[in-house]
């Protein structure tokens, strides 16, 4: 079986123009739309357009970074989708985070906190069955994510980072395991700590079974090329995205058909008022691997 495989920052909900312009303090104190001929920016709840665009995309399975609290559950309906979903950073106080990030998301920023959430869609569910002895213990008889874990990858300053960490069991009970990690901005040793804690964790969970490993790396491999190499010689974890690129999306025991590549920007805008209105300050990066099973 072939799968694609879809990796996003969301950046907690909110979109960022190709303008500098158009980032004003009337915009972020006021709520005040700003224009330019080709786009908008706003500061306004934006879960409809972030769940129609992941709902129209053809993925099997999505990982997540920076997803507000709030729009785990939603997004997981809008594309026929189980969530796993784990805590990173800032989610004390939660529902007063939350209703202050739907009066002013640009505000609040970051501020809200948020989930690394990873989502397994149904089609995958005729590949990936349950065995039928574990059905008979499970309430729901059509889960497709059978373990469910978690990893505080860093601790410190400068704030909690998380690994989740999820199975989709398969006829012979291995299945396929799937890393979905943010490691730590601005300070590429903490990021390399945090990546090589996760694959050690991920890749010990996963014993003989194919795994994914992505997210947020925060490290390119032109500016941090041994860790890289650690993660393809020491866990078989391959390839980057990018030289460039800091979200990628590695795998072991999985045939590449299709390397993973950076959307084109126009393909996370959508219209707004005439004009585009670009979701997140990341582009997605989608891959498509292949099963062992559909090797042989």
């Amino acid at each position: 079986m072939q799968l694609t495989v879809l990796g996003w920052n969301l950046f907690h909900g909110r979109d960022f123009p190709p303008d500098p312009a158009l980032l004003t303090w009337r915009s972020r104190l006021l709520r005040v739309t700003e224009r330019s001929a080709t786009h908008v920016q706003v500061n306004r709840e934006l879960l409809p357009e972030f769940a129609a665009l992941l709902a129209e995309a053809e993925w099997d399975v999505a990982l997540l970074q920076e997803c507000p609290p709030r729009f785990a559950a939603p997004l997981a309906r809008a594309c026929g989708a189980e969530a796993h979903r784990v805590l990173t950073s800032r989610n004390s106080l939660s529902p007063l985070r939350q209703l202050a990030a739907r009066l002013n998301p640009d505000l609040i920023a970051s501020g809200e906190g948020g989930f690394n959430l990873t989502l397994v869609r149904k089609s995958l569910r005729c590949a990936f069955s349950v065995p039928e002895k574990e059905k008979a213990h499970r309430r729901d008889r059509t889960a497709t994510i059978v373990e469910r874990g978690e990893l505080a990858i860093h601790e410190g300053p400068l704030e909690r980072r998380a690994m989740a960490f999820t199975r989709v069991a398969d006829g012979n009970g291995s299945g396929l395991c799937i890393a979905n990690l943010h490691a730590s901005a601005h300070r590429p040793e903490l990021a390399a700590e945090d990546v090589l804690r996760a694959a050690t964790a991920a890749a010990g969970w996963a014993g003989e079974a194919p795994l994914l490993f992505g997210g947020d790396f925060n490290l390119r491999p032109d500016e941090s090329p041994d860790v890289f190499a650690e993660l393809r010689e020491r866990f078989g974890l391959a390839p980057p995205t990018a030289p460039n690129a800091i979200d990628h999306l590695l795998a072991r025991g999985l045939e590449i058909v299709e390397r993973p590549r950076r959307w084109d920007a126009e393909r996370r805008e959508v219209r707004s008022d005439g004009l585009a209105l670009r979701l997140s300050d990341h582009a997605p990066v989608e891959a498509r691997f292949a099963t062992p099973q559909a090797r042989e």
